[in-house]
């Protein structure tokens, strides 16, 4: 029988650790004196994580400048090829 991993020792305490949290999540809704409170935190911080996430969505999407329209993309990689070509040609006028 061999050790187990470092990986499969993390992996099993996440494991407990999320088990004991389901526990007492069950033991706040449902025999708390606190109940209606742990409920509306939990509804708040849901709905806050994603409502957080949208606005940062919003906000990467208003600042990010707008692509190249990809004809323009096109007329470069055109420009830089006609610059390639005429280097060589001037290369080989200088060989011979």
């Amino acid at each position: 029988m061999s050790l187990p991993s470092k990986d499969q020792g993390i992996g099993a305490v996440i494991l407990v650790g999320c088990l004991l949290g389901i526990v007492v999540y069950f033991w706040l809704v449902f025999f708390s004196p606190w109940s209606l409170l742990i409920l509306q935190l939990t509804g708040f911080i849901a709905v806050g994580g994603i409502l957080g996430i949208g606005a940062w969505i919003g906000w990467t999407m208003a600042t990010t400048p707008p692509p190249k329209p990809i004809e323009e993309i096109e007329k470069e990689i055109e420009e830089e090829k006609s610059e390639e070509k005429t280097e060589e040609k001037t290369g080989e006028e200088l060989e011979k």
